[in-house]
């Protein structure tokens, strides 16, 4: 008896060990998005699967972006797909570091580095826990296949890469592994990233009333779509944000601005959608177009969309996710987009949900890190969701 608790003991202390060295190994790999070359996690984890039993390739895209795709075979062809993102942002300030962001440090209890959140730890947890899976010989019941994509952090060249590819996969369960401080997580918004152009009328700044200011007049427009968009409230994700990331003009001191740019991030939740936005924003135009008789313009663009996601509370996996989290199991969303936004456009019945051991907080921020303690606790967690997908 006490020998098998010892070897029980020193099996749990291996396994432990080597979740860690995975995940401090994928740090260690640099993949800032437009810098990096991505696909070289990509090509880590393909191998670190294979070796584990499963089949694995890697999805190249590009010189700098690929995907990595795992399939663990199981005995129908009920999919369950898991995802998560290789990319990580720019390191930023590199004053405001304590620790090196391109290298992982540990410290009190912490992993520190970009990306360890967001979202190399959700990451590192599904690589893992599906590799332990393949590894002890489980068919599962149903299919699991497992992409790490490229490029989620712009434009979503991975997720597209993916749905071009396998456009009739339709998964029971989208399971993304981004930053939800293990609670489930329902809910994302969708984001708008809006060029808006203004043209209006210049003229002597002692006299502005002879002219049309192009600035005022976009500040003005994204003020009152501000506004307009806030009267949608989302149970999970409160109410959709517009912020101002880009406004440039003006001529001189002395004259009034009659050219205007702007840029603005806009954060959606369900159920606006584009064309909801859209058609608001047309009639905010509309109303101060009218005002100046042909003398004020706006042209719109929208330059990014990914649209907002979530999952009711009556969906079978949400309870069962939660069931494994145990007790503390609360519902939470995100205020950011995933690769769930473009995934779902080709499988829009499939549900998502979100689950990993990263900080939302620390999303793109200085001193990014992952506590070591809710790393091995979403491991367990998802240890248990994948032995029931194996049933």
């Amino acid at each position: 008896m006490g020998t098998g608790k010892i070897t029980e003991k020193r099996t749990e202390e291996q396994r432990r060990a080597e979740a860690l060295a995975l995940l401090k190994h994928i740090l260690d790999i640099p993949s800032v998005n437009g810098k990096d070359r991505e696909q070289e996690t990509a090509v880590y984890l393909a191998e670190y699967l294979k070796r584990k039993g499963m089949e694995t390739r890697v999805q190249l895209i590009d010189e700098h972006h690929g995907n990595v795709i795992g399939v663990l075979k199981g005995k129908t062809e009920e999919t369950i797909l898991f995802n998560g993102h290789l990319d990580t942002v720019p390191y930023g300030d590199i004053n405001e570091w304590n620790t090196n962001p391109a290298v992982c440090t540990e410290q009190d209890g912490r992993l520190y580095a970009r990306g360890a959140s967001d979202m190399k730890s959700g990451l590192a947890v599904m690589a893992f826990v599906l590799g332990e899976l393949a590894e002890s010989g489980c068919v599962p019941q149903k299919t699991i296949v497992f992409a790490g994509t490229c490029d989620e952090e712009r434009g979503g060249l991975g997720a597209k890469e993916i749905i071009k590819e396998y456009p009739d996969l339709f998964p029971e369960l989208l399971l993304i592994g981004e930053p939800t401080s293990c609670q489930a997580g329902v809910a994302q918004k969708g984001c708008i990233w809006l060029k808006l152009s203004v043209s209006g009328k210049t003229s002597h700044g002692a006299e502005p009333w002879q002219g049309i200011n192009a600035l005022e007049q976009g500040f003005g427009l994204l003020a009152d779509l501000r506004e307009e968009l806030k009267r949608e409230e989302h149970p999970v994700l409160g109410h959709s944000t517009l912020q101002i990331t880009m406004a440039e003009g003006g001529i001189a001191p002395n004259m009034t601005p009659d050219r205007a740019k702007f840029l603005a991030d806009i954060r959606i939740v369900p159920p606006l959608n584009e064309k909801e936005v859209l058609n608001r924003l047309e009639c905010l135009m509309q109303k101060r177009c009218e005002v100046y008789n042909g003398g004020l313009a706006f042209v719109p663009e929208i330059t990014n969309y990914r649209m907002p996601v979530e999952t009711g509370p009556e969906n079978q996996w949400l309870h069962r996710l939660k069931g494994f989290i145990g007790d503390d199991a609360g519902e939470t969303g995100i205020n950011y987009f995933t690769d769930a936004s473009i995934l779902l456009t080709a499988w829009p019945d499939s549900p998502a949900l979100l689950f990993g051991p990263g900080e939302p907080q620390m999303c793109h921020k200085p001193n990014e890190y992952v506590e070591i303690s809710k790393y091995l606790e979403a491991i367990r967690v998802m240890e248990k969701f994948c032995w029931y997908i194996a049933k």
